[in-house]
């Protein structure tokens, strides 16, 4: 097996707090390639520079923006919006009819009373076709970074299946979503400064955003019982075989 990766590779940009690029981690066939799959927290803060890092020296032309409707019209474009190199594919693991219903101020509704391990299964079962949409637009040329607002829990599932998916051993998965916890208290920080997220960050408050390692080990186990693996999932969701090849050959390269 290839050795975990021993460094993360963060993205030290100047709006975001938890951007950092899958490439290096194992698969069976090699490491995942730099710069095809990155993930993020939002990205409304992006400077003029982060920008040109992203799309000119990364090579960025996808975003997937996992947020609900509500979150995005609260927060207005983002300055990539403004690129016309990078495509914008709009998707939502969550219902937003829930979400318009909170108080002004609260837009994601609270899921959270059964724990972390039954909102992630929920927006496997409730979103498939979401998530296959994500897999599809990951199959365009060019990098593609993935985004909620924390870029920990939505965003953290679908990275998830994707490196499920091409074989990354469980521990590097699972090592992956832990590192959020790295840069929580900057990622909170953001989010509290944002008309669109503040209320909910003092309702949960710091600690109640942290992520448990043991949550995606439970949440990969349930995928592999009910739908037969994150495969099994993507097939039931809707992508041919050729497209969930094909995610192999974009993350990792041709045999």
């Amino acid at each position: 097996m290839t050795e975990l990766r021993t460094e993360p590779a963060w993205y030290d940009l100047e709006g975001t707090a938890n951007t950092r690029d899958l490439g290096g981690l194992p698969t069976p066939r090699g490491p995942v390639r730099p710069g095809v799959l990155i993930r993020s927290d939002n990205l409304q803060g992006l400077s003029a520079t982060d920008v040109r890092t992203l799309v000119d020296r990364v090579g960025v032309r996808t975003v997937l923006d996992l947020r609900t409707d509500s979150e995005r019209a609260k927060e207005g474009p983002g300055p990539l919006r403004e690129v016309d190199a990078v495509r914008h594919v709009d998707v939502s693991f969550i219902p937003d009819t829930a979400a318009v219903e909170q108080d002004a101020g609260t837009v994601l509704p609270d899921r959270w009373a059964h724990g972390p391990v039954h909102v992630y299964l929920q927006y496997l079962r409730d979103r498939p076709a979401s998530f296959a949409q994500g897999a599809r637009a990951l199959l365009r040329p060019g990098g593609m970074i993935v985004h909620c607002a924390a870029g920990k829990d939505r965003t953290g599932v679908f990275v998830a299946l994707m490196l499920d998916s091409i074989g990354t051993p469980r521990e590097a998965i699972v090592a992956d979503y832990a590192l959020s916890n790295e840069r929580i208290e900057r990622v909170v920080g953001r989010l509290r400064a944002t008309g669109t997220y503040a209320a909910d960050v003092e309702r949960i408050g710091l600690d109640a955003h942290r992520v448990n390692p043991d949550t995606m080990v439970d949440v990969l186990a349930t995928v592999d019982s009910e739908f037969g693996g994150s495969v099994g999932y993507l097939r039931a969701s809707g992508l041919q075989q050729a497209e969930i090849d094909g995610l192999r050959s974009r993350l990792v390269g041709a045999d």
